[in-house]
């Protein structure tokens, strides 16, 4: 997502080394969902990753679209589903 954001507009803070001691939310916690703030609230799973594509431009649409309660019910349940597969996944990978 790094490199969609162009303009810099997201703060991206790596909890894995603690991140940052003020903030509210268990370190555990933020690692086991992916976390976002926008407009001040606090959004987990598919929300937040709806919220982090609305502050890209070239993914704004897709952020758009998941501001339909629908929509993001059927993304939440696909992130679930990722979460359960990451760990896989990662052995994959490494």
């Amino acid at each position: 997502m790094k490199g969609f954001d162009r303009d810099r507009a997201i703060n991206f803070v790596d909890v894995s080394e603690g991140g940052d001691p003020n903030c509210p939310i268990d370190q555990g916690e933020l690692l086991a969902r992916f976390h976002a703030e926008e407009d001040g609230t606090v959004l987990t799973g598919a929300a937040a990753f709806a919220a982090m594509w609305r502050a890209i431009p070239r993914l704004r649409w897709l952020g758009q679209i998941a501001r339909n309660p629908a929509i993001l019910a059927v993304l939440e349940r696909l992130y679930l589903l990722f979460l359960r597969l990451r760990p896989t996944l990662q052995k994959m990978i490494r």
